[in-house]
């Protein structure tokens, strides 16, 4: 009878098996870890309240369609520049415009202007949140505005620039119908369209910092220092 005996370099290879398996899981734990993060970075676009004496709405920012415009918007929000700045320009049934003028009426100092992204394929629809500007294209700083209508006038034609939409109303739109409807009027150098009684934005926070990237977890065996 032919004899079964155990071949002893298969026991020798087993370390070397079980190194090989523990690199691998971590390789495979690593790039887990990374897809996880980089699709949760994705998929949290930016969220800021505007929280004012009429209550508070939520603004969420594209900043794949409007990278220059969400980004400027951004820089005010961590700033502070937009606590106790006011609606300064409400029409029924158009826009509601603030984020320029304080409660004194008079103009904050902006940044620089950021260029024009009117042509990112964002309309100027209902809920919308675009930058104000002047008749020059490339004017647009701080003030911001949020469309109660759909406004596709405002939108780029082949012969003039429009207005940048950077995001959209996502909470709260029943607030900004309400500040839409106060009664208005002249107040300091604004001769129509100025609250009554002033709108004022009391804050505006980011809720949703981006993430920290995630930590590279220890290889097998590893010890700390």
């Amino acid at each position: 009878m032919t004899e079964v005996r155990a071949n002893p370099d298969r026991f020798r290879r087993r370390p070397a098996v079980r190194a090989m398996l523990a690199a691998l899981c971590l390789v495979l734990g690593l790039a887990q870890a990374t897809g996880a993060w980089a699709a949760e970075e994705k998929a949290a676009a930016p969220r800021v309240r505007i929280d004012t004496t009429q209550g508070s709405f939520v603004i969420e920012l594209n900043t794949e369609r409007a990278p220059l415009t969400a980004a400027n918007f951004l820089d005010y929000v961590k700033a502070g520049h937009y606590s106790g700045t006011i609606f300064h320009r409400v029409i029924s049934n158009f826009v509601i415009q603030g984020g320029g003028f304080d409660t004194a009426y008079k103009l904050k100092n902006p940044r620089a202007p950021v260029s024009n992204e009117a042509g990112n394929g964002l309309s100027n629809k209902r809920g919308t949140v675009g930058i104000a500007r002047s008749d020059l294209p490339h004017s647009g700083n701080c003030q911001f505005y949020v469309n109660v209508n759909d406004n596709e006038d405002l939108d780029p034609q082949p012969l003039r620039w429009g207005y940048a939409v950077f995001g959209k109303v996502v909470e709260g739109m029943d607030v900004v119908d309400k500040i839409s409807r106060v009664p208005t009027g002249s107040a300091g150098p604004l001769p129509k369209d100025a609250p009554s009684e002033p709108v004022v934005i009391k804050s505006a926070t980011l809720l949703n910092p981006p993430p920290a990237a995630p930590a590279t977890p220890a290889a097998p065996g590893a010890t700390a220092n």
